[in-house]
């Protein structure tokens, strides 16, 4: 029974103009690193540049030899827009008078992103694939593969070159073998990506 191994990290740290910092290559790169000893199939990334340079910056750590493109499904986007009595009150800003055809147009493409990459492994080889994309992707893709309601995305949060590793098989439910683990990163490169203050 082949396995379909999807390695999911939020792009590197990027200004607020999307082009990353020295430390968001520093943090692609030793991500790469992470996962040099793999046999890795393919790097998709998003088609924004912060995601496309660090899957970049990855590629050179292993050596250039891997199928790296873009993925549209990875591109940043809302995967889901919550009822007003769903929402958590720290969202409610952030939703208040959201599009309803932006909402329509992100929950469409979030199902494209999980018919796309959270399925299993065709055929009788293992498949080992890179994901360089956005927080809100990440969280949508954790919460399918936990077959948590779609609100539940809004409370998953990823750092910039966390990895979070999902394996889906033909049988039984995806297992989630870790997530947003920064060990790959010495501890000054940790936890960007969230707000300031004290972390573990």
């Amino acid at each position: 029974m082949a396995t379909r191994h999807l390695y999911i990290a939020r792009h590197g740290e990027a200004d607020a103009f999307g082009t990353l910092t020295a430390t968001g290559r520093e943090q692609s790169q030793l991500l790469g690193k992470r996962l040099a000893h793999l046999p890795i199939n393919a790097v998709w990334h998003s088609p924004l540049p912060r995601a496309a340079a660090s899957a970049a910056q990855l590629d050179l750590v292993l050596g250039g030899n891997t199928t790296v493109a873009e993925a549209p499904e990875l591109i940043d986007h809302v995967p889901h827009v919550p009822a007003p009595e769903e929402t958590p009150s720290s969202w409610r800003p952030f939703f208040d008078g959201y599009d309803p055809d932006e909402a329509v147009a992100g929950h469409t493409l979030a199902h494209r992103l999980t018919a796309r990459f959270a399925t299993a492994a065709e055929g009788q080889q293992n498949l080992h694939e890179v994901v360089i994309t956005h927080a809100y992707p990440i969280a949508w893709l954790v919460r399918d593969a936990l077959g948590a309601p779609p609100v539940r995305w809004l409370g998953l949060s990823s750092a910039n070159a966390a990895l979070t590793v999902i394996e889906y098989r033909t049988v039984g439910p995806p297992t989630i073998r870790m997530y947003n683990d920064m060990s790959h990163l010495r501890p000054e490169l940790r936890w960007t990506g969230f707000p300031a203050g004290p972390h573990p």
